[in-house]
């Protein structure tokens, strides 16, 4: 049967009306996945390919056909031990880029450039122990297409570090703040009582004691009194910068339509 119109949601629509998969999305027995090329275009977001209990040969197959689909594609929670192995299986005929901080690698088809959709997002880590995770988000958002302003260890403990990075993120105009934070988890609220744009808390999962594994940041961030606060799970950076990418590429798309303007007073 066929499906009018170029939408979004044709896969959806034959699945409903059981006409065949599209082949890109079929089921690939061989390396276990059944991957989703149009999720970039349906809603923004490219898949990741999450490959912290995956093999890499399993990785790779999943990158290479994402790539070949978007002309990029991401793998996050990279173990160490399947870089090296992922970069030979793929580095014949894509470009691999691997972000240490973020445990993240990106596969692309050579000469393949990250969209530039005109978001800015602004992300802060509390400690140098949440780098990792705040990398992470800040490498999803980038990877959407929106510029990426980060500080990081500007955590409450030393409350005067937030100065500089709070008037530089004023001053080039971000869109929403991602503010990843252990321990207490205390950063987002401050932060969210000083900002005039969305504040996403991305706890992590860096405490002990009552608080461990990252409990006690998530219920702190839940639990706050700073209106325009809103919080993704523990050690969701993927999310955190998925969310704040679709935000602040959403405001840009308004700016250039004339219809948003950034307060001045």
């Amino acid at each position: 049967m066929t499906i009018e119109g170029d939408s979004p949601f044709g896969d959806l629509r034959r699945a409903l009306l059981g006409d065949p998969p599209d082949p890109d999305t079929a089921f690939d027995p061989s390396a276990n996945l059944r991957i989703d090329p149009n999720r970039l275009r349906r809603t923004g977001i490219p898949e990741v390919v999450h490959a912290e209990n995956k093999s890499a040969s399993d990785v790779a197959a999943a990158l290479r056909r994402l790539a070949e689909a978007n002309g990029r594609s991401i793998a996050s929670r990279v173990p160490d031990r399947s870089v090296q192995s992922i970069r030979s299986e793929l580095a014949a005929d894509l470009a691999v880029e691997e972000y240490h901080a973020a445990r993240a690698i990106v596969a692309s088809v050579r000469g393949s450039r990250r969209p530039v959709r005109g978001g800015r997002v602004g992300i802060l880590s509390a400690g140098s122990s949440d780098v990792p995770i705040a990398s992470e988000a800040a490498l999803m958002a980038e990877e959407m297409g929106s510029c990426v302003l980060t500080a990081w260890d500007v955590g409450v403990a030393g409350l005067h570090r937030l100065v500089e990075p709070l008037e530089r993120f004023h001053a080039e105009g971000v869109d929403v703040v991602v503010v990843a934070a252990g321990m207490d988890g205390a950063l987002p609220s401050v932060v969210a009582g000083l900002v005039d744009v969305p504040v996403i808390g991305l706890p992590t999962s860096i405490g002990y004691g009552l608080g461990a594994s990252g409990v006690g940041a998530l219920t702190t961030m839940l639990q706050s009194c700073a209106p325009g606060l809103v919080v993704v799970n523990i050690d969701n950076g993927i999310g955190a910068g998925a969310t704040a990418a679709l935000i602040a590429n959403g405001a840009a798309r308004s700016r250039d339509s004339g219809v948003f303007e950034r307060r001045e007073d």
